[in-house]
């Protein structure tokens, strides 16, 4: 007997204001047309301006407690992914929480970026194995409107807010090896940092700065290290790309999404799109596709998901679980 991490309800929020691309084009040179052709985004929402990443975390918290029939009380660990935090500290996820109405367990941030739920969920997953915790709010929230440059057409078009969630609950389990939360691979290397970034921060300028990219070298390393981590995940499992259900990507560019697939020979309507709703969202993209696979009906208890992601830093990584 082990201790293995199940799934058991997914959620996710997203603020009521949309961006059309038309409405894009009002405030930047840009066309509807431009923005779908480079990356297949056709609007994105956008978090009221009294509204802050806690509040959009715990909209998909609750969404993801009542999929799995739990209530707030049940859970004793918080692993918020977040590159826009309500402050500097302490951690959003303590303002989850709280709000909540969580009074025990533990509660902090992970920063990766585009990759940082694939962190949380792996950091999560390790602590529930060794038994420090048992049942765990992981979740990806980002108001990331608000460190974009909105006269920087390259970058403005792409990004949204919102948040998705998983409830992750911890059993003793002696059956398959392929149930529950099966594997993950992530990675960093900070030589490449100066390709995708934020141009301020608390020790460097004392302000919050404004997503600066180099789009072009971003998509090459993106393709390359996300089939590398995905080769890597099939590679340790013993599973082919065809074994998969569902391949849930972090949705940042569906040029990316259809080099990635076709590199690694995963049927496109196997892959789940978002992208082209919710523009990127960063380190909520992942849990807000998979619980738009899953409240669509296409995925499925017993399913085998496939996820992976890559962001500034560059940090990426892919994670392979079973609903």
């Amino acid at each position: 007997m082990a201790r293995r991490s199940f799934i058991r309800g997914t959620g996710s929020y997203l603020p009521a204001k949309v961006l059309t691309n038309d409405d894009m084009s009002q405030m930047v040179d840009t066309t509807n047309e431009w923005i779908i052709e480079r990356t297949g985004i056709t609007r994105r929402h956008v978090a009221a301006d009294d509204e802050v990443t806690s509040d959009i975390a715990v909209g998909a918290a609750k969404q993801a407690l009542e999929a799995a029939g739990m209530k707030a009380s049940d859970v004793d660990l918080i692993v918020l992914a977040t590159t826009t935090p309500d402050r500097t500290f302490p951690a959003t996820a303590t303002a989850v929480q709280a709000k909540l109405g969580i009074e025990q367990g533990a509660a902090f941030d992970v920063q990766a970026v585009c990759s940082g739920f694939l962190f949380a969920l792996a950091t999560a997953d390790s602590m529930l194995k060794q038994g420090l915790f048992n049942t765990a709010l992981v979740i990806g929230a980002e108001t990331f409107t608000r460190i974009l440059d909105w006269s920087d057409r390259g970058t403005c078009v792409l990004f949204g807010d919102g948040g998705g969630a998983v409830v992750l609950q911890a059993e003793e389990w002696d059956g398959a090896e392929d149930a529950g939360v099966i594997t993950h691979h992530i990675r960093t290397d900070g030589t490449k940092s100066d390709l995708l970034y934020v141009d301020g921060g608390v020790s460097s300028t004392g302000t919050i700065g404004h997503v600066r990219m180099e789009g072009n070298k971003v998509f090459r390393h993106a393709v390359a290290n996300i089939s590398s981590a995905i080769q890597a995940v099939l590679d340790e499992t013993g599973l082919s790309s065809e074994e998969i259900d569902w391949f849930v990507p972090h949705q940042a560019n569906k040029r990316i999404l259809d080099a990635v697939a076709k590199r690694m020979n995963i049927d496109d309507e196997k892959v789940v799109i978002t992208v082209d709703q919710h523009a990127n969202t960063s380190a909520a993209s992942i849990p807000l596709a998979l619980d738009h696979a899953v409240r669509s009906g296409r995925a499925k208890p017993g399913d085998l998901i496939l996820s992976e992601a890559m962001g500034g830093g560059f940090s990426w990584g892919a994670s392979l679980f079973r609903l």
